[in-house]
């Protein structure tokens, strides 16, 4: 997807001074408000929401969904958080940064009815984990793990409407999360659950989706469930589905 019109390769450094720019983008076109009601979130309001939840916004596993994601204001905000926890925890083991980058990457979600803005938004989230994977290990880095991480931001960041709870697109569909729980350290089970499911359960108001107070909860049921595979080969996952 091409970001911006120069003929030429961004460098990580003018990357990241484009999605700064982003950032700072409130209105696209007037038609698009009108269409849409899009109003992007400006970078001052952003981080005055997210520190309400500070300690969440830096866990690195704390799952987050933005069902207007746009192009990932929020997100990138929150991933950029909770990479400089994984620099700091992790940053001289290139295994563990990768596990725990990829950890961060895979518990962020997002829905937006524009498929530019789907686009953008998983662009500027990988480049945010690419400009801190080449800072720390340079020529050492792993397209593999590119590769897991690109994967994981296709089935995260999902072109859809969150109003209807379908997908956009030639074939609309229910809405589908993939959940990335890590197992004995680097691998990865991936369970698929609709969001229809999962909100159906919430308007039912009967056990709790989460608890932290050890009370009974709702387990949903997955309509997919998927082997254990390497976080390193999680874009193989598909593949070695049951």
């Amino acid at each position: 997807m091409v970001f911006v019109k120069e003929e030429y390769a961004l460098t990580p450094i003018e990357e990241n001074q484009a999605d700064s720019e982003l950032m700072e983008e409130q209105v696209k076109s007037k038609q698009r408000v009108v269409d849409h009601g899009e109003v992007l979130t400006g970078k001052r309001e952003v981080n005055a929401m997210l520190d309400l939840v500070k300690s969440e916004t830096e866990r690195i596993d704390s799952r987050f969904l933005e069902p207007a994601c746009g192009t990932g204001n929020f997100l990138t905000e929150i991933f950029e958080r909770r990479l400089r926890v994984v620099e700091t925890r992790y940053g001289k083991s290139q295994l563990d940064f990768e596990r725990y980058a990829i950890l961060a990457v895979s518990s962020i979600y997002g829905i937006d009815i524009l498929e530019d803005n789907v686009q953008q938004c998983r662009h500027r989230l990988f480049g945010i984990f690419d400009l801190s994977y080449l800072r720390l290990f340079k020529n050492k880095t792993n397209d593999n793990c590119r590769e897991s991480v690109r994967y994981i931001l296709e089935r995260n960041i999902i072109w859809g409407d969150a109003l209807t709870l379908k997908t956009v697109g030639e074939k609309p569909g229910h809405i589908v999360f993939s959940e990335w729980s890590p197992v004995n350290g680097s691998m990865l089970k991936r369970r698929d659950f609709t969001f229809h499911g999962l909100l159906e359960h919430a308007s039912m108001k009967e056990l709790p989706l989460f608890s932290d107070l050890g009370e009974d909860v709702f387990i949903p049921t997955p309509e997919k469930e998927y082997p254990l595979i390497h976080f390193l080969e999680v874009a193989d996952v598909d593949r070695q589905q049951l």
